[in-house]
């Protein structure tokens, strides 16, 4: 991989993220690379977040639009995504110049609502996409179908359609499983659902997915990646289907899935052998 540009991207309220960005241009500037800071264009061949998941999800939709590979440098809280800590960030960036890199596709989801006949534009999700009853007292009613097919009717304070990516975020808290990035697959978790039958489904990510909203509750809110999108009222419809564009993630080669989940959500426990599987 030829790298000649590479974007900055910092989290906005991070001194020691502005202050990283510095370091870094002087140091991709010393290896004769261009770099700019706060700013994603066509011509990129790498792009640098510094800062915590909510920095990288504010990007993705650019990201994957673009086809710019995106490696984190954690300077947030969890860093599932931003994944590689600030004392390898010279080590791993090293290694993406040599070529020494892993590349994953994330699959990325699409929503839109159809109101009157008509579809607004698409908003695109990395992580999720959720229906909340926001301050409404009642449950929300969401009839849900997957390729027309009737799923059921949830009764819940609303609903997160998830990449396997962002199981490890709302859909986890909401009692969902944990699916590896490497499935390709859509979750749909319903939030502190009234009925204890109503569970988590993993579907295959090729399904397209749509739900309406009963009339007893005429008013929810749809979120994708955290940031409201729009307000969706009982003759509407939601549509969420897979993203035709992944979002290319750079990983650190230093780690692998489990010991991030390990550290990230405290597991504990010894590994009591090698674990070798025979194929």
């Amino acid at each position: 991989m030829n790298i000649r540009k590479v974007g900055i991207i910092c989290r906005k309220d991070s001194p020691a993220a502005l202050a990283m960005s510095r370091e870094l241009l002087s140091w991709l500037g010393e290896r004769g690379i261009g770099a700019e800071v706060d700013t994603l264009a066509d011509d990129m061949d790498l792009l640098i977040i510094l800062g915590g998941d909510g920095t990288l999800l504010h990007v993705a939709d650019q990201a994957s639009r673009l086809r710019v590979p995106v490696v984190g440098v954690n300077l947030g809280d969890l860093g599932f995504l931003t994944e590689v800590a600030v004392s390898e960030r010279y080590e791993v960036l090293e290694g993406i110049l040599a070529g020494e890199m892993v590349i994953e596709e994330r699959l990325m989801l699409k929503a839109r609502i159809h109101r009157g006949g008509e579809a607004v534009a698409w908003r695109y999700a990395l992580n999720d996409v959720v229906i909340s009853k926001g301050s409404v007292d009642q449950l929300l009613q969401l009839s849900t179908w997957a390729d027309q097919k009737y799923i059921t009717t949830y009764r819940a304070d609303g609903l997160i359609f998830s990449t396997p990516t962002g199981s490890t975020a709302y859909n986890l808290s909401a009692g969902g499983p944990i699916v590896n990035p490497a499935l390709q697959s859509i979750l749909v978790t319903p939030i502190c659902p009234f009925m204890l039958e109503s569970r988590p489904v993993l579907l295959p990510a090729a399904v397209c997915l749509t739900t309406t909203l009963a009339e007893q509750v005429n008013k929810a809110k749809v979120i994708v990646d955290g940031q409201p999108a729009w307000e969706m009222s009982a003759s509407e419809t939601l549509e969420v289907v897979a993203s035709e564009r992944p979002l290319h993630l750079i990983c650190s080669p230093q780690k692998d899935y489990f010991e991030i989940l390990r550290n990230k959500l405290n597991w504990g426990g010894k590994a009591g052998g090698a674990g070798k599987c025979k194929r």
